[in-house]
């Protein structure tokens, strides 16, 4: 669950910021303080881990608060200002990526108060691809190329690739395409196809594992690596680790995906046996575990119905990888 922490500084302020940790209760484990000469240090110690941090008192406050600790909008909290009569619902940081915006609107719904949104997207009422991304839990490969982006779509419609089906209608500002000097691809694939490509990368690749007895993580992870790029695979793609029951002691499998904090999942022989499809087989494989395709078929079932094995078995130094691509489409709605 997401973290938030709720300041105030006055008795009034105490009870709107009680109305704002009811509302974000349900998604948010929320802390409340009412800092009396010890904002600074109580600041330092929230920043960096808490998602959303509301300050509910004057913007000045917040901003010699928050000023020491800014690092970049990848990974600032959200942050909030609410006066202390709950009237206007100010996105001071992390407007986009944070989520402060779409915070902020919530917020105000709540409270019955007017949310304060200054980005320039939101603003135009123009497709926003970082607060889009954010929202999707899409990785965005450059965020040089996110501010080129976010720069053009106000002055024009720009071009959406995307290896996915669209559902739905498409956001102010974008049009479908596959070339030209600036648009947005969406592809677990590290393709570039405008001359100035904003890539966002959805987490669907569910990648298969299989490896001899004590392999170290760090052969797991050359391997993997190897077999992803040398596929054209972005490794930023991977949503989850699977393998054959018969691993789940090895401690190098177990220590590479908790490195890249990775959900590792382990099927039964049967439970691989079961999956429908063509896979590469192996005689000494299906003699050893019980099963003919160790890495496939783990990719398969992890990924679920309707998955496209998109990478084959691949080997490296003991280690055979495969990767499945999890069904999905994009939506802007």
């Amino acid at each position: 669950m997401s973290r938030a922490a709720i300041l105030s500084f006055s008795a009034r302020g105490a009870d709107t910021a009680a109305r704002v940790a009811a509302a974000l209760a349900e998604d948010y484990a929320v802390e409340t303080h009412a800092p009396r000469g010890n904002l600074k240090e109580l600041t330092a110690s929230l920043f960096p881990r808490v998602e959303a941090l509301v300050f509910v008192g004057a913007c000045g406050i917040a901003v010699r608060a928050i000023a020491p600790h800014l690092v970049s909008k990848t990974v600032d909290p959200a942050v909030l200002v609410i006066d202390e009569k709950g009237q206007f619902v100010i996105s001071l940081l992390s407007g986009h990526i944070g989520g402060a915006n779409d915070l902020a609107r919530r917020v105000a719904q709540a409270l019955g108060a007017t949310p304060v949104i200054t980005t320039a997207t939101d603003v135009n009422r123009r497709f926003s691809a970082d607060a889009w991304a954010a929202r999707q839990g899409l990785a965005i490969d450059s965020m040089d190329a996110a501010k080129r982006f976010s720069a053009e779509i106000l002055k024009r419609d720009l071009p959406l690739f995307s290896d996915f089906p669209v559902e739905g209608k498409l956001p102010s500002g974008i049009v479908m395409g596959e070339g030209g000097d600036c648009g947005l691809a969406v592809s677990c694939r590290d393709v570039h196809p405008f001359d100035a490509t904003l890539l966002l990368i959805p987490r669907l690749l569910h990648v298969g594992v299989g490896c001899k007895r004590g392999t170290a993580a760090e052969s797991i992870d050359a391997a993997v690596r190897a077999a992803l790029e040398g596929a054209g695979l972005r490794l930023e793609a991977m949503k989850r680790v699977a393998s054959i029951d018969v691993k789940k002691d090895e401690e190098g499998l177990r220590a590479w995906a908790d490195g890249k904090g990775l959900p590792l999942t382990f099927f039964s022989a049967d439970a691989l046996n079961a999956v429908p499809g063509e896979f590469t087989a192996s005689a000494f494989v299906l003699k050893t575990v019980g099963v003919d395709n160790v890495c496939e078929r783990a990719a398969m079932a992890s990924a679920g119905e309707g998955a496209r094995l998109i990478l084959k078995k691949t080997s490296l130094n003991g280690v055979t990888v495969a990767a499945a691509l999890e069904k999905w489409s994009v939506c802007f709605e």
